[in-house]
């Protein structure tokens, strides 16, 4: 198969689909590769180290999207790549279609086949091409909450552990999933006071038990969200359905009732955000006030960390992604079923049904019933 790489364009992005050890063994297996140059730089890979691995570099993206079978991304296409498309291409990307209904429409029309790492969902209910952007982003959102809290961000001035005779922060963090449990993670290590709220009972309880008496869990309900909150200096936003649009449990009404410069962290703003007043911001302007609460939404927060994020990345996209290539689409599925979860559009079809309850206007196919 010939597969490929291209340069991402979203704003501020560095992440890269592909390192020169993914290359290799896709070469190893008998695969052409072509990279667009340059591709790899934003993460500290150059087109030598690609080029040694015996990828065929090529100057323009639009060469590469017209070139291969199987193109490698990281972030979901922008308008300006939707024209590239082409029929029977295998998008392998994260595509986030819950929130974006002309991307939808831009890759059924042109009967992609579109293979989405975050809804990829293993046999345990593990989603393993989320994870460990989910940890990372986890972890960045208290780090990234703790600058915005600085009173030079138009914070209220709060320093997260405090120090002897002044009180620690409060954190509220919506979502006890992946980001969730890495965002206490962090927050309990910086000092802290943490409250998780999660709707799974057993999460609360597994949370209990790893973190003990250094948090508080909290069954998730509209009446303990908007409690917790008026409390808190920074509220993360970490719930995730996968495929579907994010659930807006952070609502407007709660700003005014918050302390004045507390910081709001979306981290679900690539699901559309679970907040009322979230709307995508970029790492060049992360940051906009709503009723006196800093809101952080940026969408690709892993590609403020692009070499961390690219590495654990592709050492999870790799075995699927191989498997794809070596077999086709259609046998790398029938082999191993896993991999159905991840299709949302296939030959003009909208196969996830998760994206398709998340609008009012498309049908959803199964896509065992399309071979």
């Amino acid at each position: 198969m010939k597969v490929g790489c291209v340069k991402e364009i979203k704003n501020n992005e560095f992440r890269v689909g592909m390192t020169p050890d993914n290359v290799k063994s896709y070469v190893n297996a008998g695969h052409e590769v072509y990279i667009e140059k340059g591709a790899g730089a934003g993460s500290g890979f150059m087109d030598a180290e690609y080029e040694a691995a015996g990828a065929k570099m090529i100057d323009a993206a639009k060469e590469v999207w017209d070139t291969v079978d199987m193109m490698i991304k990281v972030k979901e296409p922008l308008p300006e790549e939707y024209p590239l498309f082409h029929e029977g291409l295998i998008l392998y990307t994260y595509l986030h279609l819950a929130a974006d209904k002309p991307q939808t429409d831009a890759l059924l029309n042109a009967k992609v086949k579109g293979v989405a790492y975050e809804t990829l969902i293993e046999r345990n209910g593990s989603i393993p091409l989320l994870a460990p952007m989910s940890q990372i982003a986890g972890r960045l959102s208290i780090q990234e909450g703790a600058k915005y809290l600085e009173k030079t961000f138009g914070g209220e001035g709060v320093l997260l552990a405090g120090v002897p005779g002044t009180p620690k922060a409060n954190i509220v963090i919506l979502g006890g999933g992946s980001v969730g449990t890495n965002a206490c993670k962090i927050a309990v290590g910086m000092g802290a006071n943490v409250t998780i709220m999660d709707i799974n009972l057993q999460r609360l309880a597994y949370l209990d038990d790893i973190f003990g008496a250094r948090i508080q869990t909290l069954v998730s309900t509209d009446a303990n969200i908007e409690k917790a909150v008026k409390e808190a200096d920074l509220v993360i936003g970490s719930v995730l359905i996968p495929g579907k649009a994010a659930p807006k449990l952070f609502k407007k009404k709660y700003l005014k009732e918050m302390k004045p410069g507390a910081v709001f962290v979306d981290v679900a703003v690539d699901q559309g955000g679970c907040g009322e007043t979230t709307k995508v911001t970029y790492h060049d302007d992360p940051i906009y006030e709503v009723d006196g609460i800093v809101h952080y939404c940026v969408g690709n927060m892993p590609g403020a960390v692009p070499r961390t994020s690219t590495i654990a990345l592709t050492n999870a996209t790799l075995n699927y992604g191989l498997q794809i290539a070596n077999k086709g689409l259609e046998k790398a599925c029938s082999d191993n079923d896993v991999i159905y979860s991840a299709i949302n559009t296939y030959d003009g079809k909208l196969t996830c049904k998760n994206v398709a309850d998340s609008f009012d206007c498309y049908d959803y196919t199964d896509i065992k019933s399309l071979w």
